[in-house]
């Protein structure tokens, strides 16, 4: 599947790109009571098809020379965590930084916190989730790289973002880093809802009509992101509706070559 680029207006774009787009718009617009069937690359894609638990492992790649990037020369490991609103992403990467040494950086908590300091870019913020809408990419890419070149850490687990095409080619281009893969939770809405409603954590977006506009922003922004990086290989796919522990099996066999060295 190849990706679809905003960008140039002499680059055409892949008709089944428009294909996958229209039958996932029907399926927000029924509900998507299915599990995101459109987001899964078709057996007659031959190239770069996206990865599953069962291939998914990660490779660590050998070293090589390092670009300049905000962490200056320093080797930097980044995984994009990407799911729906209530997709399990915060309680895995919560697994992941305890087993595997991973700093976790949560694209939302970092927004809450900003709302929280007062700032008039706060208020902004929180104006926008309110309402469901995406916060432009600058403010959440700021936040973000303030973050990771305060930790001391060179692995990191980004939970939410990129949320469009916008926000990742904006991350790739001001921090000079590219995703080694993207871990993609895999979720019903219903089941996605069901735990929304049930967590009260008091957040402002636990509300029936504002989860429903999560979900329509995340499907219909973050398809873009998902088919840009299968097509690079790096997608693996995770199926979040099981218990947590099944979930986390299959989320130890991706990060396995991550695993503290016994000496």
């Amino acid at each position: 599947m190849k990706a679809r680029r905003r960008l140039g207006s002499s680059e055409e774009r892949n008709p089944r790109d428009s294909m996958v787009s229209s039958r996932l718009s029907c399926s927000v617009l029924l509900g998507m009571s299915a599990r995101w069937p459109d987001l899964v690359v078709s057996s007659e894609e031959q190239h770069a098809p996206m990865a599953t638990v069962v291939d998914a492992p990660a490779v660590v790649p050998e070293k090589e020379e390092v670009a300049e990037n905000i962490l200056g020369g320093k080797k930097v490991t980044v995984v994009f965590v990407l799911g729906g609103p209530g997709s399990g992403k915060g309680t895995q990467c919560a697994n992941i930084v305890e087993h595997f040494g991973f700093t976790h950086l949560s694209a939302g908590d970092l927004l809450r916190a900003e709302i929280k300091s007062g700032s008039e870019n706060g208020t902004m913020i929180e104006n926008m989730i309110k309402e469901g809408k995406i916060v432009p990419a600058e403010v959440t890419i700021k936040l973000l790289q303030e973050a990771m070149i305060k930790s001391e850490n060179d692995k990191f687990l980004i939970d939410g973002f990129p949320r469009n095409e916008e926000n990742r080619a904006a991350f790739e281009d001001v921090t000079k880093v590219s995703p080694t893969f993207v871990l993609f939770f895999d979720c019903s809405e219903e089941e996605m809802e069901r735990r929304l409603l049930g967590r009260n954590q008091g957040r402002v977006d636990d509300n029936i009509e504002t989860i429903r506009k999560r979900f329509r922003v995340f499907v219909e922004s973050s398809l873009a992101v998902i088919e840009y990086y299968s097509a690079k290989g790096k997608v693996k796919k995770i199926d979040a509706a099981k218990p947590i522990p099944e979930v986390f099996e299959d989320v130890k066999a991706i990060f396995a070559p991550y695993a503290p060295k016994v000496v």
